[in-house]
């Protein structure tokens, strides 16, 4: 179950990676807050010609539709901690808090 104690907004954002990533069968889900508090939800895309993970596929979401900073990001994977290039891409928008969460929902790491 998802951690109870983390702000709401940060909640509602691991529910909704969560749900895209059982929505889609997908290995990841995330979803980004940008900085007027729009939501952005996408899970990995795995293509002949083109591989991103579901935070770089948020994150590009989120700046084609006009963000030019988030203030929170949340990735459902089953892997332990976020990739380099899952870090670098929600930095490049100045991201204060990156939330991983296993498929489950319980919170793995907050930074």
């Amino acid at each position: 179950m998802t951690d109870t104690t983390l702000d709401p907004e940060d909640n509602k954002i691991i529910v909704l990676a969560r749900s895209a990533r059982a929505r889609n069968g997908s290995a990841e889900g995330a979803a980004v807050r940008d900085e007027t508090g729009r939501t952005y939800v996408a899970t990995d895309v795995a293509l002949p010609s083109l591989t991103l993970s579901a935070l770089q596929v948020a994150v590009a979401m989120a700046v084609s539709s006009g963000a030019r900073a988030l203030e929170a990001a949340a990735l459902v994977t089953e892997a332990e901690t976020p990739t380099d290039a899952d870090r670098a891409v929600v930095a490049d928008l100045g991201t204060p808090i990156l939330l991983t969460a296993a498929p489950d929902g319980s919170v793995r790491q907050s930074r």
